[in-house]
């Protein structure tokens, strides 16, 4: 696979998930759960988010010798 091809599939993707799970973060900490009720997910989402981030960098971005 070219590298434009997987730097532009990569962002795509990690930015869905990014969207998806902020969205869904925020709509659990705003809902009946309250924000203390959201929180634990809300660290669980973001350790997930930056790890995913990362993965993206990883792959996609960084230029292995």
């Amino acid at each position: 696979m070219s590298y434009t091809v997987k730097l532009f599939a990569g962002f795509v993707g990690t930015a869905l998930l990014v969207i998806f799970v902020l969205g869904l973060s925020h709509s659990i900490s705003t809902g009946f759960a309250g924000f203390w009720g959201g929180f634990p997910f809300m660290i669980i989402s973001f350790t997930v988010l930056s790890m995913a981030i990362y993965d993206f960098w990883d792959e996609c971005i960084r230029r292995k010798k």
